[in-house]
């Protein structure tokens, strides 16, 4: 129930706090990210792949809470994958640039993909992977501040990719 009342705590501030857009060394952040999940459970080993150069505009508070949300989803569902892979990197030739969260875990079904980043929304059973189902609807809160777009893309037992775009020229979604 503590943990729940946090995350829901979060989302708000998320949704409220004043966007500080600045130069954010995206790249950096994630290696600081995963670095700490592998110092929090040392047993569980995931090969962390992050993309040197990843440089956006954006809240650079906003963007660690999105990114602690992605990978820690990523860690959690690769937790009984062997030679688990966690990548974080951007897609070559888009118009807008565009950023992804790709592990080789537990999956899910496309079918329920639209599911995904609303509030209390699970795909997988809390006894398998457990979780408040408010991470991902504070993904979504913080792309959308920065006037972006987050999709995923999935199989089931293949593992999730999570992408997302920002815009840097102006906000969106309120302060």
């Amino acid at each position: 129930m503590g943990q729940l009342i946090d995350d829901l705590l979060e989302l708000s501030r998320v949704s409220r706090t004043e966007l500080h857009r600045q130069r954010v060394d995206l790249s950096e952040l994630a290696r600081k990210v995963a670095a700490e999940l592998s110092k929090r459970e040392p047993q569980h080993e995931v090969a962390f792949a992050v993309e040197d150069g990843l440089v956006i505009e954006a809240d650079a508070r906003l963007m660690r809470v999105a990114l602690e949300n992605l990978l820690g989803n990523a860690w959690k569902f690769t937790a009984k994958t062997p030679q688990a892979r966690i990548e974080v990197g951007s897609l070559p030739g888009q118009e807008v640039p565009t950023y992804f969260v790709r592990d080789n875990g537990a999956g899910f079904d496309m079918t329920y993909a639209h599911k995904l980043f609303g509030a209390f929304q699970r795909l997988h059973a809390e006894a398998d992977f457990p979780g408040t189902g408010i991470g991902l609807a504070t993904v979504y809160r913080i792309i959308d501040r920065h006037a972006g777009r987050v999709w995923a893309e999935s199989a089931i037992g293949h593992g999730a990719a999570f992408f997302f775009t920002l815009c840097p020229e102006r906000t969106g979604g309120g302060k």
